[in-house]
């Protein structure tokens, strides 16, 4: 439908043109079509009009009716309202949302699918939590969201590449091993050699006692095992992040 309405808007507006209440060489304005806070204001709405009402030097809302006088008849359009400083508000009939209900049927999973990403790559980077603590909810809802969201560029026409990446390296990762490495010595948060960026959670201390029992943790096709020195903080951090990674994965 904003298809057919844009097609509309454009023809009133070229009739605007050559009627003179428009300058000839104005360009069309980049307007939108979009559906309006409350169903009562419409279907859809449009600034067209005072994006044009500059160039045209008329008030936005006198453009606005003069666009709607201007707008070629559908019988996809029950009626046209003007609100507020001048947008426009389109009421669908009846028969429009039908036939749009019945090409839904028609085409199934096909439907509403396009090609204006023109195949252009897209990457869609989401989730994504390193490894220095537990999944949680949050997590769950931007997996959710990034999966929508790459699905809806894919049904535009756009290569999407989707992306969960570990993030194993730098600070988080070297607070991890200090933690692990302060609870190994027997520290708990709020005592006084507790490490100021220390993660607090209490899964630290599960991965403490992991490695002090040195279990052995497979993770992408190699083990990684606890080497039970409390001292050894290279391979408190490597068995940390294993333990971790697998325990997301």
């Amino acid at each position: 439908m904003k298809t057919l309405l844009n097609a509309l808007i454009a023809r009133g507006i070229d009739a605007l043109r050559a009627a003179g209440t428009v300058p000839a060489d104005a360009a069309t304005p980049d307007f939108v079509v979009e559906r309006p806070k409350t169903r009562e204001h419409g279907d859809f709405a449009t600034n067209a009009a005072m994006l044009l009402a500059k160039a045209a030097r008329i008030n936005p809302r006198a453009l606005a009716q003069a666009l709607v006088a201007a707008l070629p008849a559908s019988d996809d359009v029950a009626r046209v309202e003007i609100a507020g400083p001048g947008f426009i508000n389109f009421h669908l009939a009846p028969g429009a949302w039908q036939r749009e209900a019945a090409a839904a049927l028609r085409r199934g999973t096909e439907y509403g699918r396009n090609s204006s990403g023109n195949g252009h790559t897209a990457g869609v980077e989401y989730v994504s939590a390193n490894p220095t603590g537990p999944l949680h909810v949050g997590h769950g809802r931007a997996a959710a969201i990034g999966d929508c969201i790459a699905r809806v560029l894919d049904a535009n026409g756009w290569k999407v590449k989707r992306e969960f990446y570990y993030n194993d390296a730098g600070v988080q990762i070297e607070n991890l091993a200090r933690s692990t490495q302060a609870r190994l010595r027997g520290l708990r948060p709020g005592d006084t050699d507790w490490p100021a960026d220390a993660y607090n959670g209490d899964y630290i201390q599960d991965v403490a006692d992991a490695y002090l029992r040195g279990d052995t943790v497979q993770i992408e096709g190699h083990a990684v095992a606890g080497a039970r020195d409390p001292e050894d903080t290279d391979a408190i951090r490597r068995f940390a992040v294993a333990w971790l990674r697998n325990e997301q994965n």
